[in-house]
């Protein structure tokens, strides 16, 4: 074989072992991604968790297991943007000067599955004071199963799909950020992350955390 023959061969050979290469390192950044995601989440689907991260410590965790962080303590919520689970679209930056309730869940979690009405039922009673519900589904493979969550439910509001958690990871660490499916974080009307608690929710609790953010705050 002459070697002007043997040089498309060479060619050949340097593309797929580029090819390899390539996809070797996008899966590394997959796996990366993945990991990360899993480690925020170390409570997942459990009964709750604990404020944790080092950094900032301007909140207090109350015996009821929500924590909070006073007016002028509170770190900004980060973009938080993209497609939802029926195919839509949200921005959360988009409902600045509202109060918004963040709620992550997984319809594979059975904490998710208890609270789920009761969050609609507090949705449908203070959507029109001022307050939106949003939710991140995580964790779902595909978006099959959270819809058929929010239909068994009766979910009327939006819930961005993150199925590997990169959401998650926008939030300092150190603040009120989310490590645990179910996480909820109240968002105040500045777009500042207020309280958090790493645990399900009755209407009651659902209701108590929401409370001092509905009317304006002193």
């Amino acid at each position: 074989m002459s070697a002007a023959s043997r040089a498309p061969l060479r060619s050949n050979r340097t593309n797929r072992t580029a090819a390899r290469a390539r996809r070797r390192v996008r899966n590394r950044a997959v796996v990366a991604v993945g990991a990360a995601a899993a480690a925020l989440l170390v409570s997942a689907c459990g009964s709750g968790g604990t404020s944790g991260g080092g950094g900032q410590t301007g909140f207090i965790t109350g015996s009821d297991g929500i924590a909070t962080a006073k007016q002028g303590e509170r770190a900004d919520a980060p973009e938080l943007s993209g497609e939802t689970v029926d195919g839509g679209q949200v921005d959360v930056a988009d409902y600045k000067g509202k109060v918004v309730v963040l709620n992550v869940w997984g319809s594979w979690c059975p904490p998710c599955r208890a609270e789920a009405k009761n969050f609609e039922k507090v949705y449908q009673d203070v959507k029109d004071q001022g307050v939106q519900f949003v939710g991140i589904n995580t964790r779902d493979t595909s978006t099959g199963p959270a819809r058929a969550f929010e239909k068994d439910y009766g979910v009327t509001y939006p819930s961005l799909y993150d199925p590997a958690g990169r959401l998650m990871l926008r939030f300092e660490k150190g603040t009120l950020n989310p490590q645990a499916v179910p996480s909820t974080l109240i968002i105040d009307r500045e777009g500042k992350v207020a309280a958090r608690t790493l645990q399900a929710l009755s209407e009651e609790k659902l209701r108590k955390m929401l409370a001092p953010y509905l009317q304006p705050e002193k």
